[in-house]
């Protein structure tokens, strides 16, 4: 039996620094613990993508923002399901940032330094397929 996909959403957060947002997963996430990642989450069955991106931001980092530009779409396959990662840029963000229970860190990064850490997977996929630049 082939194995279903999920839709995930993932927002590139910038400060005026330029510096991304990551966030560090649980140790006790069933994936990609202790590593870095960009927010977001699953989308919900019926629920709107960019709603769904919004509403993920908000749960995980406690930021208000809105739907930017699409930046990229990356498949990330696990042992159970597959994944589409739509990863879009947020902008008119509001808010300080703070975390929710999935996490157990944050941080702002220059892009060119995200490479020195320990990423998951579908980020990884993500500055390779762009070249590290987001």
């Amino acid at each position: 039996m082939e194995k279903p996909y999920g839709l995930t959403m993932r927002g590139i957060v910038k400060n005026d620094n330029r510096e991304i947002l990551l966030l560090k997963r649980h140790p006790k996430s069933h994936y990609g613990a202790n590593m870095w990642e960009l927010p977001g989450g699953k989308v919900d069955k019926g629920e709107f993508f960019d709603e769904a991106l919004v509403r993920e931001i908000k749960e995980e980092t406690g930021l208000d923002a809105k739907i930017g530009d699409f930046c990229e779409a990356i498949q990330d396959d696990y042992f159970h399901k597959r994944t589409v990662q739509i990863i879009m840029y947020l902008k008119d963000i509001e808010g300080n940032v703070s975390i929710s229970d999935e996490h157990i860190d944050h941080m702002w990064v220059p892009v060119d330094k995200i490479k020195e850490l320990k990423v998951t997977n579908a980020l990884e996929k993500l500055l390779k397929k762009r070249n590290y630049e987001i």
